[in-house]
């Protein structure tokens, strides 16, 4: 190819990835997004329902109406939010809960919550579920997933030819990344492929969480109790794959006290 096509050819490229560019909510962070919300809607339903396949759903009716009770809450304050801080994703919103004992949760792209019942020992209450999933659910808003496979097509193919991807069609390419996305918003563990968020997302679901719990009625204050529960329970033990990547114990309750008066500002108990 001469100089001047490929100087073409990396100027469209650079072109077509300051255009993916996006903000997240809360924090006002710059994101790249090479992953349009249609196809991270669709691989996380395809995600969605092979993650259900694969476990079992817990029969506890307490347990079920909890998650069910909270991550309604949550979700109604993710599509009503106060205007300047994020577009309504407009999810078509499910909640499950996995019989299963370990401590993970997340929520997949389009509103998909998924829980473990080996989080409620350490959840114990209303609110302190409210601390996990809002924080799940602000990956979900925040596109984290999108961004880390985003990052990964960059990292691996290059700029051009990252670039280049963003034409291919949904059908096209979303089985090849279903094992990234499904990992990327913590459910690595069912698919054995590791693609964890990085600690300044971990970091921003925290401080996005904070918000929603606030918005959603629930104290964001609880959310420190919850991680200082969190921190007793992993202490001395292997840590579990949804807390790997996350900020050491004393950096994130230091940095939730730190944002609990932006939070308070939206709370209304209820």
């Amino acid at each position: 190819m001469a100089f001047g096509s490929r100087l073409l050819l990396i100027l469209c490229s650079l072109t077509s990835l300051l255009s993916a560019c996006e903000t997240a909510p809360v924090s006002g962070r710059s994101q790249m997004m090479l992953v349009s919300e249609s196809e991270e809607r669709q691989m996380g339903l395809q995600a969605y329902r092979e993650v259900l396949s694969k476990e079992t759903l817990s029969r506890d009716a307490q347990a079920n109406a909890l998650v069910e009770k909270v991550g309604r809450r949550i979700a109604a304050a993710a599509e009503r939010p106060p205007q300047e801080l994020w577009r309504a994703p407009n999810f078509r919103w499910e909640f499950k809960t996995v019989d299963k004992n370990e401590p993970n949760a997340f929520c997949l792209p389009g509103g998909k919550i998924v829980v473990y019942t080996g989080l409620l020992p350490i959840t114990r209450t209303e609110a302190g579920m409210a601390v996990v999933i809002a924080h799940e659910v602000a990956h979900a808003l925040a596109r984290h997933g999108a961004e880390r496979m985003s990052d990964q097509m960059v990292a691996s193919v290059g700029t051009t030819a990252a670039a280049v991807a963003l034409s291919a069609t949904v059908s096209g390419r979303s089985r090849t990344y279903l094992p990234a996305m499904m990992a990327a918003v913590g459910a690595g563990a069912t698919v054995g492929y590791i693609l964890p968020m990085s600690r300044a997302q971990e970091s921003e679901a925290d401080r996005i969480g904070l918000v929603l719990m606030a918005l959603a009625g629930y104290d964001p204050r609880e959310a420190v109790g919850l991680w200082e529960r969190m921190r007793a329970a992993s202490s001395g033990k292997r840590q579990a794959e949804w807390l790997s990547t996350h900020p050491a114990d004393t950096t994130r309750i230091a940095d939730i006290r730190r944002w609990l008066p932006e939070a308070m500002q939206y709370y209304r108990p209820k």
